[in-house]
């Protein structure tokens, strides 16, 4: 059996309440007041939600929320964007780079000019050996300068800009298996 209230007649009978903020409650401010909201791309999968980031002046991260005005998401982000505020203050995340040596069993920090340096060599080397000038194809030799040894594999974080560098930096290598995830 369904119930009614009638909720007028309710609030005539408790009448209004009572402010209960306290002194300290009336003068606390949101951590993002005053905050310039930054416009980003949510960094998990090919939909391309908008997030604001509000970062202080001392360069930290404040909040992550969803962008109202996004034409994608209207201002809602799934489970794993909303987690994007947790992800990137959480002491846990690494923020150095993780090496393992082959056949290794123990992970070691290395700085990043290590790693970016070490990365930029096994990709020369990768490709002088299996780098292809020419083809012999029905008798004719044929230029095709290029190497089925590398690929990329871009994401949906990469807006057009940092998409265009991808691309051309991997066909200025000869890279032939060129890849974005994102279909937005």
């Amino acid at each position: 059996m369904k119930t009614s209230i009638d909720l007028t007649r309710l609030a005539g009978r408790i009448g209004p309440l009572p402010n209960v903020a306290s002194e300290r409650t009336r003068h606390l401010r949101a951590r993002t007041a005053g905050v310039k909201a930054t416009v980003s791309v949510c960094p998990y999968c090919a939909v391309g939600c908008s997030t604001l980031a509000y970062v202080g002046d001392d360069g930290k991260l404040l909040d992550v929320e969803g962008n109202p005005d996004s034409p994608i998401s209207g201002g809602h982000l799934c489970p794993k964007g909303s987690a994007i505020f947790g992800f990137t203050v959480n002491e846990a995340r690494w923020t150095t780079a993780k090496y393992r040596a082959p056949y290794g069993t123990q992970w070691e920090e290395r700085p990043l000019e290590w790693a970016l340096e070490r990365i930029a060599q096994l990709i020369k080397k990768t490709r002088d050996e299996t780098f292809v000038r020419e083809r012999t194809v029905n008798g004719q030799n044929k230029r095709v300068n290029h190497t089925l040894g590398i690929a990329s594999l871009g994401g949906a974080t990469f807006g057009i800009e940092e998409n265009y560098l991808l691309g051309k930096l991997m066909h200025s290598l000869g890279v032939v298996s060129i890849e974005n995830q994102a279909r937005i």
